[in-house]
């Protein structure tokens, strides 16, 4: 009823720029619900980058805050996360993900969407 797909990833060095994409297969209106873009780096727990909230609220981590923006295209039923001046700790799988409209699930008090992509994987070399 959701389907997410991540493109874009690759390998780059650090202080170059990058961008990502999330096309949404979905019986729901793009737009209507709350999307957005997390991460995960080998041993390190799952963390949110940036999202769009159904109510067109935009946040972005600390973390990447002035490197990272994220944005949408409601006529595509995609979402953008683009990437500048990389870092090395940038490096980790990164993840689409996106709840239904009205939904709104969290795990420890944050948002954490109950459909995801398969993700792609961003490397940043020094």
């Amino acid at each position: 009823q959701l389907q997410l797909v991540e493109s874009g990833g690759g390998s780059v060095q650090a202080g170059e720029s990058l961008g990502l994409t999330c096309t949404a297969v979905s019986r729901y209106t793009f737009g209507t619900y709350s999307i957005g873009w997390f991460r995960q780096a080998p041993g390190k727990d799952r963390e949110g980058v940036a999202a769009i909230m159904a109510d067109g609220t935009t946040t972005v981590a600390d973390s990447v805050k002035g490197r990272f923006s994220v944005s949408k295209d409601n006529a595509k039923s995609s979402l953008y996360l683009q990437m500048n001046s990389v870092k090395p700790e940038d490096t980790a799988m990164y993840y689409c993900a996106a709840d239904a409209p009205g939904v709104k699930r969290q795990r420890n008090g944050a948002w954490y969407p109950g459909h995801w992509g398969q993700g792609t994987q961003v490397n940043v070399s020094s």
